[in-house]
């Protein structure tokens, strides 16, 4: 498993809609072992294991992270903002963040005020970014209407295996699909491995919706970040107890399909793997959902990463349960390969 990978891409931004520069790493990281690679029009990177290979499967990992956009410059040369994705705005008051332009950085904070500090509710409209331009003309030497601006924050190394970073959600799951893809692949997996890393998920889900059009896979496993219920205030009855380090965490939901969960389930407990369980009774929120309705349906099973303080700027991780969750989808890949070839079957009922 290659950790500095990971960091390179956690500390690459990419705003859902403006994930070109982060995709091009992920397209140089995958040549390292896949015998083909795939682009679209969506801003998707596909990198493929056994391209000629009857059956397919598509691992989806979003690339994208939420952020906003500039929407404005005022004559003093400050920025207004429009969330881009599922932001709290009130978790950004007096936070540095970055404006990336055109392949550039530019640093900026938001202003923070006592009027603003004292609102029950913030909205992205009530953030304003200082760049330390005096005005508006200075700030469009550097600074575009539209540039996407995200949270600047690195990765820190925390106690117990644990790190923190923005966007866990989801570049820890676009870096799993890749390493599983790389690892099946040395395991031998016979089928295709379609190691996408989709952009818009935070937004509108049309990377995930475009790759499995083209791909038509045979079923797909979406890879996702879920609520770690051991972080305060929260509560394991919601959707389940999930806690960092636990293992991954398999989702026992309607939209799950039930035959692939339970060969998740086999192959975690022939690796050794222990496995964590979450409930959805409908939608799963993440590429899985926009999966299933594609083509004529598509089987899918959804493995997600624990996380806690989703959607901020201080999200934390585990270096085990991602290491676990590459080890567990390769397993599956090199199963799913043998089983097919016996004519396994992804329906749940059979005449």
């Amino acid at each position: 498993m290659n950790r500095e990978f990971l960091k390179e891409l956690l500390n690459t931004p990419s705003v859902s809609g403006h994930e070109e520069y982060i995709q091009k790493k992920a397209l140089d990281f995958g040549r390292g072992f896949a015998h083909a690679q795939l682009t679209d029009p969506s801003g998707n990177a596909v990198s493929v294991v056994n391209p000629e290979a009857k059956s397919r499967i598509l691992l989806c990992g979003h690339i994208d992270e939420i952020g906003f956009q500039v929407t404005y410059i005022d004559e003093s040369g400050r920025l207004r903002l429009m969330k881009d994705g599922g932001v709290a705005p009130k978790l950004y008051i007096g936070s540095p963040v970055q404006v990336c332009h055109r392949g550039e950085r530019v640093p900026g904070v938001i202003a923070t005020s006592s009027e603003l500090l004292e609102k029950d509710k913030v909205k992205d409209t009530d953030l304003i970014v200082d760049i330390g331009a005096n005005t508006r003309e200075e700030a469009e030497k550097l600074v575009s209407v539209g540039d996407p601006v995200c949270a600047d924050t690195e990765v820190r190394k925390l106690m117990n295996g644990l790190f923190t970073c923005r966007a866990l959600d989801d570049k820890t799951g676009a870096f799993v699909v890749l390493e599983a893809a790389k690892l099946a692949a040395a395991k031998g997996a016979g089928m295709g491995i379609y190691a996408a890393t989709t952009v818009g998920e935070e937004t509108s889900g049309r990377g995930a919706y475009y790759a499995a059009s083209r791909i038509k896979p045979d079923c797909c496993i979406a890879v996702d970040v879920t609520w770690a219920s051991d972080a305060p205030g929260t509560d394991p009855g919601d959707t389940g107890e999930v806690k960092l380090s636990g293992g991954p965490v398999l989702c026992r939901a309607t939209a799950v399909n039930k035959r692939m969960n339970a060969l998740l389930e086999e192959t975690a407990s022939q690796l050794g793997i222990k496995v964590q369980f979450e409930v959805a009774a409908g939608h799963t929120g993440t590429d899985g959902d926009t999966v299933n309705r594609a083509c004529e349906g598509v089987p899918m099973a959804l493995v997600s990463i624990p996380l806690r303080y989703m959607h901020s700027s201080v999200e934390v991780g585990s270096w085990k349960d991602i290491e676990e969750c590459i080890e567990l989808l390769a397993g599956f890949i090199v199963r799913l390969s043998k089983e097919l070839e016996k004519g396994f079957d992804f329906c749940p009922v059979r005449v």
